[in-house]
């Protein structure tokens, strides 16, 4: 390329011959080389501004769409979320039958604290001392000072607690937001609850799951959003509950027993109306499970689902049953209560001489074990262990409850001839008492089996037929006749029907044999006799009564007389009406609702 030079010799000559000034020259020839390199700056501008409208324009255009797309899209609640996994902060209620909440939650905070951001530490440590006594000053203080940059003070704080922190002042004190389970009843219904706790958690949410009775073993169910909130709805009935809680809890203090259980079922549809075992807890302050010792010493244990015992004489309802199902006996069939009666080298002795026989119905009126003992020869063992199976005796039980596995009945291995006589009268196997009440309900239930159960729900399945409608008829009849004029007269109760069996069964020793003076005394009942709608089962764990103006642990004088203070108290709730008499026409019946 020729460059134009800035002061040509020949124009400047001239320039100087006319007397004109030679810089306008090279003025000139400079603006002319210039020209170029301005064009040049032009267009890159020019492009450079070309470009930067084009991006804005598309970022213009992007948040538009994004307004477009949020305007038309479906409302949705903000989730909390972690860099790991998503924290699950929704959990459904619990609710009795009838939609009286047993469990829900509660919005609280958490307290933390970032040390680095505090300005008095020591002051700070002082304070929080003042408002939570279970805190040690100089162990935060120390724990403020370290070097560490979070803490946890509190997972779960009231709001008068919160309000007492914020007035500290302090940078450092900080608050996250909190879901907490609560449990309004305080210890109702404790063991068939259960209990939560944290798992997951951050500053801002943090994530409750079950840890024992329904809310572990419906934890899924209780978190899952597809539910949309709906409540769990339990069979139990609050007042019924609690009436059994207070009537046992009173049985307790009579008794001076170590504990006791409690179980109210719907004989048509085995659900649960209550379900008690004492001493409790509260699922809100849950304690720590015991490291050692026997497990029933917690108060964590369900003694009525969990305590497997040898019910005694509650039993002997079922040899005479199966033996009437297979037309062995009637109930005026006379069997021998000769004794003492010897099998191998074991004897078996009744608790009075009978004589040489009673009538089938006089052996449970009188709970003669020989006379039973005799019935379940005439059985069978192989026979005898099937039908107790059917019952549900040799398996754990179905209840939605999360400790119901472990719980399986402890069954002889071998079942020999004297082994079958001691299950007959009630040793030798063990069972929770839910087992008793599942039992004795399918007697009650016309022989139709019955599967007990914690949930409320509209239809249940129909379940085997165990015995026939007219043997699980008179059954009951005799149950009824223990009542009226044999070991459970205590459960007679005016203007009410009530049959049931007695058993006192003593306590084994955990280095083998059995207690002197330990028994767990069980009145198993149903009511009304007439038209069976509840079981009741009753057990006290190492009761002391009276009878005949002395100390007596048999359970016509203890698990008895709390039963019938439990009939008492929950046959009016369950809209049970007495039997009235009216004038001399005689008693006029008005049936329950």
């Amino acid at each position: 390329m020729t460059r134009l030079p800035l002061r040509p010799l020949a124009r400047i000559l001239k320039a100087r011959e006319q007397g004109e000034n030679p810089d306008v020259i090279e003025r000139e020839n400079r603006a002319i080389r210039s020209e170029p390199v301005r064009e040049r700056a032009w267009l890159r501008a020019e492009a450079r501004l070309v470009l930067l409208a084009i991006v804005f324009l598309g970022a213009f255009a992007t948040v538009g769409l994004r307004m477009g797309a949020m305007a038309s899209a479906r409302p949705e609640e903000p989730r909390s979320q972690v860099s790991t996994n998503q924290i699950l902060t929704q959990r459904a209620d619990i609710t009795d039958r009838r939609g009286r909440v047993l469990a829900t939650n509660l919005a609280t905070h958490s307290l933390y604290v970032q040390p680095r951001l505090m300005v008095d530490p020591k002051r700070v440590a002082q304070e929080l001392m003042a408002i939570f006594p279970d805190l040690d000053a100089e162990r935060l203080t120390r724990q403020f000072t370290d070097g560490r940059s979070f803490m946890w003070v509190k997972k779960t704080i009231s709001p008068e607690e919160m309000q007492a922190v914020h007035d500290i002042g302090d940078p450092g004190l900080l608050f996250g937001p909190r879901e907490m389970r609560i449990y309004p009843n305080g210890t109702l219904a404790a063991h068939i609850l259960g209990g939560a706790r944290f798992e997951k958690e951050d500053v801002s949410s943090a994530e409750v799951v079950g840890v024992a009775g329904v809310e572990k073993s419906f934890d899924v169910w209780l978190r899952d959003p597809a539910n949309n909130g709906a409540p769990l709805a339990l069979s139990i009935d609050l007042p019924v509950q609690h009436a059994m809680e207070d009537v046992l809890s009173g049985g307790i203090k009579l008794m001076g027993a170590k504990g006791a259980a409690g179980v109210l079922m719907e004989v048509k549809t085995g659900e649960i109306l209550a379900m008690a075992s004492l001493p409790d807890f509260d699922p809100n302050r849950r304690p720590s499970p015991l490291l050692k010792g026997d497990p029933s010493d917690s108060p964590l244990f369900n003694r009525a689902v969990q305590g497997l015992y040898e019910l005694g004489s509650t039993f002997k309802i079922f040899p005479v049953a199966q033996a009437l199902e297979l037309k062995l006996v009637n109930p005026r069939t006379q069997v021998s209560t000769r004794g003492p009666l010897r099998i191998g080298r074991f004897s078996i002795r009744d608790f009075h001489n009978y004589g040489a026989s009673l009538s089938v119905t006089d052996v449970i009126v009188k709970s003669s074990n020989i006379g039973t003992v005799s019935v379940a020869r005439m059985i069978g063992a192989e026979r005898q262990r099937a039908f107790l199976g059917r019952l549900g005796l040799m398996e754990a039980t179905p209840v939605e409850l999360i400790e119901a596995p472990t719980a399986r009945p402890l069954v002889p291995r071998r079942w020999p001839e004297v082994t079958s006589a001691t299950v007959a009268f009630g040793h030798g196997l063990s069972a929770s008492p839910l087992h008793l009440a599942a039992a004795y309900a399918t007697l009650a239930n016309r022989g139709q089996r019955v599967t007990p159960t914690i949930v409320h729900r509209d239809s249940h399945p129909q379940g085997e037929q165990v015995v026939s409608p007219a043997v699980a008829a008179t059954t009951v009849e005799l149950l009824r006749q223990v009542v009226v004029r044999g070991t459970a007269r205590g459960a007679e109760i005016e203007g009410y029907k009530v049959a049931g069996k007695t058993g006192t069964a003593d306590k084994p020793r955990p280095q083998g044999g059995y207690y002197d003076n330990k028994v767990i005394a069980t009145f198993a009942s149903v009511f009304p006799a007439d038209d069976p709608k509840y079981v009741l089962v009753v057990s006290l764990d190492e009761p002391t009564g009276t009878l005949g103006g002395g100390e007596s642990r048999v359970a016509g004088a203890t698990a008895v007389p709390v039963a019938a203070q439990v009939i008492r108290r929950v046959a009016p709730l369950l809209g049970l009406r007495p039997e009235v008499e009216q004038g001399k026409g005689g008693k006029v019946k008005v049936a329950g609702n």
